[in-house]
């Protein structure tokens, strides 16, 4: 089996997206993704999946490591036949630089794709024959850095105790490639969520206590809150929908967590229904 040791470009016939970004948004970074089983599109951060050639050339800077370059104990290769076997290799490491982008975990959710999809089809016989991958080329130039987080504001902030608590721990059943357990879908089955994700507690009321104080996502200016703190329905409410959008928009519009790495939603529809 032949392995190309330098930089290659991936071919667009080779491995596809399968879903574009900015699909459906809610306003407030989360869009559709894959759909789940009963056809209800899974949510994923709006800037999933990434630009493809940037996309492109931090898979090329992990094939020439040989393994994730965030997430060093992560290893890929990118064999260059066709046997189902490369095929899935070649997917395999896709996903890994999908799931790794900005650092071990951070990235987009596999759910930003069809490569699972993709995999299960090869693993079947029913996928298509792909095209061979190209010769080697030189890299695209590396992704721009990532938006650093927002700062808290200089004195005060919001109360920690009226934020809602995220309901799941980060880390969870890790596939070893960057994908974890978030809450359970309709069948009781984990969605899978980037293994960074919730994010750190501190972190996330310091983001919070910047967007109350702006007025807006920091990130995403476009996106009013608000987080009053009085006990009432309509109040309780608005907290949550200020913590799903700081939580959605951590690190750039639409660059954060998925609502499915909290309880956020459940916590809202249970402020709803109550009397």
């Amino acid at each position: 089996m032949k392995f190309i040791s330098t930089t290659f470009v991936f071919s667009a016939a080779l491995v596809s997206f399968g879903v574009s970004p900015g699909v459906n948004p809610t306003g407030t970074g989360d869009c559709d993704g894959v759909p789940n089983a009963q056809g209800v599109a899974i949510k994923i951060p709006c800037t999933c999946p990434p630009d493809r050639d940037l996309f492109i050339a931090d898979l090329n800077a992990n094939v020439a490591a040989g393994h994730a370059v965030n997430n060093t104990v992560v290893s890929v290769s990118f064999p260059t036949d066709n046997s189902p076997a490369s095929q899935l290799a070649r997917l395999h490491a896709a996903t890994v630089t999908l799931q790794n982008l900005r650092g071990p975990g951070v990235g987009c959710p596999s759910a930003a794709t069809t490569f699972n999809a993709q995999a299960q089809a090869i693993q079947d016989g029913t996928a298509p024959s792909p095209a061979a991958p190209p010769a080697a080329a030189a890299p695209p130039p590396p992704p721009p850095a990532s938006s650093p987080a927002a700062a808290a504001p200089a004195s005060g902030g919001v109360d920690p105790a009226l934020v809602p608590q995220f309901g799941v721990s980060p880390g969870q059943n890790p596939t070893g490639t960057g994908d974890c357990d978030g809450i359970d879908n309709a069948q009781g089955v984990a969605i899978k969520i980037p293994c960074a994700c919730p994010p750190d507690r501190n972190t996330f009321i310091q983001s919070l206590s910047a967007n109350v104080a702006a007025g807006h996502a920091v990130h995403n200016p476009t996106v009013q809150l608000s987080f009053p703190t009085d006990g009432s329905k309509t109040s309780q409410l608005a907290r949550i929908e200020a913590s799903i959008i700081t939580l959605q928009n951590l690190n750039g519009p639409g660059q954060g967590c998925p609502a499915a790495s909290t309880t956020f939603v459940a916590q809202q529809q249970a402020i709803q229904n109550s009397p």
